[in-house]
């Protein structure tokens, strides 16, 4: 007996627990945060994964509804931020469309939260536009849309994220300013644009020739058009609503960009809006309008009335069977209790609920322990006695808060009165209105009868004219009548006017009151209609209140209920309390059973865990190897390849190896970062996996650039470059070996970046030192010498017609005929060296649109900066050839100047010409049609060349033969002294000739080395200009 009252002692009471289970609900603000965050978790990964499937809806559904949970998108981004969405498309694709979904129908907190992560969402847009295969530039598309979303609605808060406004909301979002509207058309056009750059972009995407809609490809493609098409609907309708306002306001010649404009959205849109009708894969989840066969007509404004809003019907969702229900926690308290309440009354039905019945009942037999059941007893009261104490207190509160609801109702009445009083106030204002128009109706009756008066006085005053002008012969009988006469004419007169101005100031201030009448009539208007507005809403919130009431009674209808049911379940729980004490002592033996049970599972879990551990740990180790070993095999690769043919027989660029250097530079730092984010965390691996290959990669590319760059090179530095390269491969190696588990802190990468400064300072001493030009500057230079070149051209050919027009006017005879000839001649050549500029201009271009791929023309051009170089010096030349060349045409009409001069200045011109010619042809296609134009001009040069030469020999021996020397008045010994002195003057002059085309010689090799410098010109890489000048004497 005493064994088992211990043991009863042991037992725990578990009707405390079960009474007050719903007690705790007050600490469980932070569990509830813990799952909310967990669930939002789940579904965000589930929305966004690797599987090319369509982002299921209730994921979506349920990331939505967490924003509006806590008002705002920061659990949501905290989880996007540990997404690697930088590597992996797929991944950002679907981020792309659940984000989407969160700026349309999410909180509008989520566009403020999101803000800070827009400069992000450029730069990621830009990376992924490097790729031009699989999802990379879809990726790059919408996240451009995305961030011009987010700055459209920054700008216009007013629009909401579905778009969805009213036509009197879209007038108070322009506040009724034509400025404000024009902007807001120019912002909703570039939305627009992106919007149908992004459905063009999913379009070219797929392959129309097969079904792409009914698969999961296609569907993970095109189910972000839905939000698209949304979009694109509201944006339409609102583009056109605001044309047809700016129509109303400003001339059509101002708005004619934006009709061209709309005229190219309207046919993509409408074109796209067609293609997505036919796909099955919108059939069942959308009904997408079509838009009208011609645009609407702007310059008509009843055409308004003719347009049609374009409305997208979503059909109803049926509830899809992959659904997952979610269980709040008082419906798992509650299922927790219900099934402890039904394992109770299967207890009881397996072994009773009397006590008198139950054979171990001793208590009843022999009447042991009865203090401890009094006990028991004593605290049920307590606790029952406490719950009464919390109902009294549930009472109080709602009585309370019941009080304060008819506070609130008795002060909603107090404003409805107060209403209602303005109300009779207004009523009473435009009653006093109506008086003061009737006083005025009153007035200008009176002002009409001074008419009729004045009309009378008048007709009097013309029956007393006559009446004087009867009594005119009476004149010297009745002046004293006449004088009386004339006084009252005067007075009648002054009336008159009095009277006439008085019904001016009448008029006036009829118009006047009309108008203020007017504007007072509209502002009571306005005015009633905003207090039955005010009024509406009162009746609206006191509604609201009565509801409010209602559920409140409801509530303490309830509480009673439930304080009876209590009572009911106390009496009940006080009849069982033999079978719970049985019962508990049976469940004492069950749960140290259990208890033994859960202690050998948990050191089985201990166990598999710690091997679970040691595994994960393996395997990091394992891949971490074999990513350094196939790093370490690929710059070995790279070093074997220093001295094969194949990169011998190649030639790099100084520029291409500071790039990958700098590149190395870039992706050795970040090495680094991942280092130690690893030994920080050894689960993030992945980073660090990433930056070993890279890492890998632009070292072997660095290497191999090297070699080819050395090839370039004198011979010292050559060498030098070459044992740098060498080097660096191997400190790389050092440093990849270092990278393992064990000896990971200790890596070093100093060796190596020391190893790629070397290598940076030899690039940097091998750069061309001629021109003091940044490479982003060769673009534009290209382009200002090629217009400089044209603009010298224009003048030239200007100033040679002013000398041709002084020629005419002050030159007679042979010399007038000779001047003529040679300026028409370089006329000619100008004309053709134009020619030559435009179609080099023509082929340049087509060089660069075939060369440039992605890149800009500027970029393009500093890649190939040697070649831009060239044809810098070759237009220079061109340039300054033509002024010098019309700086001596000049000389020669003049007679200051020597035909040789002009001679030389064309053939300087055609080699400068020849320069440009051979190295815009460097570069461009052997089929090319501007390049056949280029050599027809380029033969044209020539021609014209050689008629300037021709005419200008012509010239002089045709002035020499005018200025023929006479020798018949000569003695014999003056003719030999002249013959001798002309045989000294042949010698000199062949002296001198030797030693100009000595000097002339040295000059050009000099000029060629300094231009070899200068402009990188190498042998066998491009063709240089130097030899096509040493081509050009030959041929002459």
């Amino acid at each position: 007996m005493d064994r088992m009252a211990s043991s009863m002692k042991q037992v725990p009471n578990p009707l405390p627990k079960v009474l007050s289970r719903r007690g705790v609900g007050a600490g469980m603000e932070a569990a509830e945060r813990e799952s909310f965050e967990r669930t939002q978790t789940v579904s965000v990964n589930k929305a966004i994964n690797t599987q090319e499937v369509a982002v299921k809806e209730k994921h979506a559904r349920t990331c939505i509804l967490g924003t509006h949970h806590e008002k705002g998108a920061q659990t949501f981004w905290s989880v996007v931020n540990r997404l690697p969405l930088s590597s992996n498309a797929m991944l950002c694709w679907k981020f792309c469309h659940v984000f989407h979904k969160l700026l349309r129908d999410g909180h509008p907190n989520v566009l403020k939260d999101s803000l800070r992560y827009k400069n992000e969402l450029s730069d990621m847009s830009r990376m992924w536009g490097h790729l031009s295969e699989g999802y990379g530039q879809l990726c790059s598309v919408y996240l451009k849309l995305l961030r011009t979303r987010m700055e459209y609605h920054t700008k216009n808060p007013r629009f909401p994220g579905n778009l969805q406004m009213s036509d009197r909301q879209l007038d108070e979002a322009g506040e009724s300013d034509v400025n404000n509207f024009f902007q807001l058309t120019v912002e909703m056009f570039d939305y627009l644009e992106c919007e149908l750059n992004l459905f063009q972009t999913v379009f070219n995407s797929l392959d129309m020739s097969r079904s792409v809609s009914v698969t999961t490809a296609g569907q993970c493609r095109l189910a972000p058009l839905i939000q698209v098409i949304l979009d694109c609907s509201h944006l339409y309708d609102y583009t056109v609503k605001l044309l047809f306002k700016l129509h109303s306001c400003l001339p059509a010649d101002t708005l004619q960009g934006h009709r061209d404009r709309f005229m190219e959205q309207f046919t993509k849109l409408k074109d796209l809006f067609q293609r997505s009708s036919n796909l099955q894969y919108f059939k069942r989840l959308i009904q997408i309008p079509q838009l009208p066969e011609n645009p609407p007509n702007f310059l008509r404004a009843s055409a308004l009335s003719e347009h049609i809003s374009p409305v997208v019907v979503i059909p109803a969702e049926v509830s899809s069977p992959d659904s997952e229900p979610v269980l709040e926690k008082d419906d798992l308290m509650d299922m927790d209790a219900s099934q402890q309440n039904l394992f109770d009354n299967k207890f009881d039905d397996i072994f009773g609920s009397s006590s008198s019945s139950d054979p171990f009942n001793f208590n009843n037999q022999n009447g042991v322990n009865k203090d401890e059941k009094d006990h028991l007893i004593e605290r049920l009261y307590r606790e029952i006695s406490g719950l009464t104490g919390q109902l009294d207190s549930v009472k109080t509160e709602s009585q309370r808060a019941m009080l304060q609801l008819k506070g609130r109702v008795s002060e909603l009445e107090a404003e409805l009165a107060e209403q209602r009083h303005l109300g009779r106030q207004a009523t009473d204002d435009c009653e006093f209105l109506r008086t003061e128009l009737e006083e005025l109706k009153r007035q200008r009756e009176d002002t009409e009868k001074a008419q009729r008066s004045l009309t009378e006085i008048e007709r009097k005053a013309q029956a007393n004219e006559q009446r004087y002008s009867k009594l005119k012969e009476k004149y010297s009988e009745l002046v004293q009548n006449h004088a009386d006469l004339l006084r009252k004419n005067a007075e009648v007169t002054k009336q008159v006017s009095l009277a006439r101005q008085a019904q001016a100031d009448l008029e006036r201030e009829k118009k006047e009151l009309a108008d203020s009448f007017a504007h007072v009539n509209d502002q009571a208007q306005r005015k009633t209609q905003e207090q039955q507005d005010v009024l509406e809403n009162l009746k609206q919130e006191l509604a609201t209140s009565r509801q409010e009431l209602q559920a409140l009674h409801s509530s303490l209808e309830s509480s009673a209920r439930s304080e009876a049911k209590w009572l009911a379940q106390i009496s009940e729980l006080e009849k069982d309390q033999g079978g719970l004490l049985t019962a508990a002592a049976q469940r004492e033996e069950e749960l140290s059973a259990l208890r033994d049970q859960l202690d050998s599972t948990q050191l089985k879990l201990a166990s598999a865990q710690e091997a679970m551990h040691q595994q994960v740990k393996a395997q990091r180790e394992t891949l971490l190897t074999a990513t350094r070993k196939a790093a370490e095999r690929e710059i070995q690769e790279a070093l074997g390849q220093l001295e094969e043919p194949a990169i011998i027989s190649c030639a790099g660029s100084t520029d291409h190896l500071l790039s990958k250097v700098k590149s190395v530079f870039s992706c050795l730092e970040q090495l680094e970062k991942n280092r130690s984010r690893y030994l920080a965390c050894p689960e993030d691996i992945g980073d660090l996996l990433h930056s070993v290959t890279l890492l890998a990669h632009l070292t072997s590319d660095t290497i191999i650039q090297g070699s080819t760059t050395s090839l370039r090179a004198p011979p010292e530095p050559a060498d030098s470059l070459t044992e740098a390269c060498r080097q660096c491969g191997r400190e790389a190696l050092a440093y990849l070996s270092s990278l393992e588990e064990g000896a990971m802190e200790r890596a070093d990468g100093t060796g190596l970046r020391n190893c790629l400064n070397r290598i940076k300072a030899i690039g940097e001493e091998l750069l061309p030192r001629g021109l003091d030009i940044k490479q982003e500057e060769l673009g534009d230079l290209v382009d200002k010498e090629m217009a400089a070149t044209s603009a010298a051209i224009e003048a030239a050919t200007t100033r040679i017609e002013e000398i041709l027009s002084k020629s005419r006017a002050g030159d007679t005879g042979v010399k007038l005929e000779v001047n003529e000839r040679i300026l028409g001649s370089c006329t000619s050549l100008m004309q053709a060296i134009k020619v030559l500029v435009v179609a080099s201009k023509d082929l340049q271009k087509e060089i660069v649109e075939s060369g440039r791929g992605t890149a800009s023309p500027k970029e393009f051009y500093a890649k190939n900066s040697r070649w831009t170089e060239g044809l810098i010096s070759a237009s220079k030349a061109v340039g300054w050839g033509a002024t010098i060349m019309v700086d001596a045409a000049d000389l020669v009409v003049q007679g200051k100047g020597k035909f040789e001069e002009l001679m030389v200045c064309s053939h300087e011109i055609a080699a400068s010409t020849a320069q440009l010619v051979a190295g815009s042809k460097v570069k461009a296609n052997k089929d090319s049609l501007n390049l056949t134009q280029l050599q027809q001009a380029s033969r044209g040069v020539n021609q014209a060349t050689a008629a300037v030469v021709a005419s200008t020999i012509s010239g002089k021996s045709q002035i020499e033969e005018t200025d023929s020397m006479d020798f018949s008045s000569m003695t014999l010994t003056q003719i030999k002294r002249q013959e001798m002195d002309s045989q000294v003057r042949v010698l000199e002059l062949e002296n001198d000739l030797q030693k100009e085309r000595q000097k002339l010689g040295e000059l050009r090799k000099k000029h060629y080395e300094l231009a070899g410098v200068a402009e990188g010109w190498e042998e066998g890489t491009e063709a240089s200009p130097s030899t096509v000048q040493e081509a050009i004497p030959e041929k002459e």
